[in-house]
């Protein structure tokens, strides 16, 4: 085998490294048990027990096995009566489950593919599918039963070292496409101008590289450029030219984490990059000395070297698996390159129900070139409007790893008819609603009569102007009305139509 161990990529030799994932999916799952009760429970602004029941009706005329392959997950198994509960328990075992790996170490096959099942669960009722992918790569690195963080018969396969590089590959290639097709800016090179705030959740560094020189944002744009168009071909020009893909993509990332606020996307696209790297690349992060992980390693290879290995039974399995696997991650590449080479590519879409091949790609379409266009709404009796802020909207640097704001800009209400929906539970006084925004405006007051939609335009304020001195990072302009003013009476038909459950006031 080329290497001993698929947990530490120590040995000074030339073999291939061993990229598992480091836990992200456990920030993944936390994030989940944050939030899956506001977004997705049984009075979340989505709820999945509608979404289930909607695509059970969908699907009458098919068996139960055709609808679970059509969107696979646990919840067809479980109780639907309290969908808060089981979306916890999901949770919780997901982060138990991954707290183990994180803290012991050890990892195999069986612990990875059930944090790969819990979270499609998840995904296929509400999130997104770069960690399903990422996830399922990672099951082949590990044994099928051992629990140890040095296994000495589970050698990595180049196939799986391959699944990695070409999932770093499409990411950033499909990035690289989908802004050049997608938004004049990026090929005139003027999106840096006002991406940072436009970006989802700028933070304060955001803020201040935005007011960089013309010349700078350039040099960034072509940059972004080299890096998601030019850089992923050196996959395929041998070793040096991989570890240098590696180095470019892992500090791409560095930069992005620093100025804005991705949630874990940037620390999981790291993870394939790190199939870029062999051994002798990484030797140097690892101490030496007697009893040292490096130095079981060296004596591990000492031993293989030289020696034919012994033909065991699952070692002849695991071959299997992997050419399989290979074979799969083929068949499943085929419409994703037909997407990457299509003047009309799609971004972050999946062509199978396991997630298992997918596209990515991101900021392809900025709509107006206008800075951040968010919304804000809320009356009191007697004409009085008083404003709400999201946890994460625009009204200071970011806050805390949850995404909570949408991009609202280039749509109306009627294709979000979730925010009517978020309405609705504000004039309640609905206390997981009131759980998204930044603070309560109801505290102490009683509930809302009517709730409206305003749409403004912000801008970051100049460093060292007025809003500056005042302490504000933003300024605002109304642009109009985003829904009209409506009372909780008026919504009731709407929530009932959409078997949304009826909110009711404190």
């Amino acid at each position: 085998p080329d290497s001993a161990s698929p947990s530490c990529p120590a040995q000074p030799g030339k073999s291939e490294p061993h990229p598992r994932c480091p836990h992200v999916v456990f920030v993944a799952f936390l994030v989940a048990f944050h939030q899956n009760k506001q977004l997705i429970g049984d009075r979340g602004l989505l709820p999945c027990r509608v979404f289930l029941k909607n695509f059970q009706q969908y699907f009458q005329d098919k068996t139960s096995w055709e609808v679970f392959s059509y969107m696979p997950t646990i919840l067809w198994l479980m109780d639907w009566s309290d969908m808060n509960s089981t979306l916890d328990l999901l949770a919780l075992l997901g982060l138990g489950i991954s707290s183990f790996v994180l803290i012991t170490g050890c990892a195999n096959v069986l612990l990875m593919a059930a944090l790969w099942g819990l979270y499609m669960s998840l995904v296929n009722v509400g999130w997104e599918s770069q960690l399903l992918e990422t996830g399922f790569l990672g099951i082949f690195l590990c044994p099928l039963w051992t629990l140890s963080r040095l296994p000495q018969h589970t050698p990595t396969s180049r196939i799986v070292l391959w699944g990695f590089r070409w999932l770093i590959f499409r990411i950033m290639l499909g990035a690289g496409l989908i802004k050049i097709r997608g938004d004049r800016c990026w090929r005139d090179l003027t999106c840096m101008d006002f991406h940072y705030e436009t970006q989802p959740v700028p933070n304060p560094v955001a803020y201040y590289l935005h007011h960089s020189p013309w010349w700078f944002h350039r040099f960034e744009t072509l940059s972004n450029h080299f890096i998601e168009l030019l850089v992923p071909f050196f996959l395929f020009l041998g070793r040096r030219a991989c570890i240098i893909h590696g180095v470019l993509q892992i500090l791409f990332q560095a930069i992005l984490i620093i100025s804005g606020n991705l949630s874990f996307l940037n620390w999981l696209t790291m993870v394939p990059s790190l199939a870029c790297f062999d051994d002798a690349a990484l030797g140097f992060l690892f101490p030496s000395g007697p009893g040292s992980l490096k130095d079981r390693v060296l004596q591990m290879q000492s031993e293989i070297q030289g020696a034919w290995p012994k033909p065991r039974f699952g070692s002849v399995v695991r071959r299997a698996a992997n050419f399989s696997l290979g074979v799969l991650l083929a068949w499943l590449s085929v419409p994703v390159v037909l997407n990457l080479l299509s003047s009309r590519q799609v971004m972050n879409t999946h062509f199978n129900s396991l997630h298992i091949v997918n596209t990515y790609g991101a900021f392809g379409r900025y709509g107006p070139r206008a800075p951040r266009q968010g919304s804000e709404a809320s009356s009191w009796p007697g004409n009085e409007w008083s404003g709400l802020q999201g946890a994460c909207e625009a009204g200071g640097p970011l806050r805390g790893p949850h995404h909570l704001q949408p991009d609202l800009s280039s749509q109306t209400y009627e294709h979000n008819d979730w925010i009517l929906h978020l309405a609705g539970k504000l004039l309640a006084s609905d206390a997981e609603a009131l759980s998204l925004l930044a603070h309560n405006p109801f505290a102490g007051r009683p509930p809302p009569r009517w709730v409206r939609g305003e749409h403004y335009r912000y801008k970051f304020s100049r460093p060292g102007g007025r809003h500056a001195a005042e302490g504000k990072w933003w300024v605002r302009k109304r642009i109009g009305a985003y829904f009209p003013p409506l009372s909780l009476e008026e919504l009731r038909p709407y929530f009932r139509d959409r078997g949304w459950p009826l909110p009711q006031p404190l």
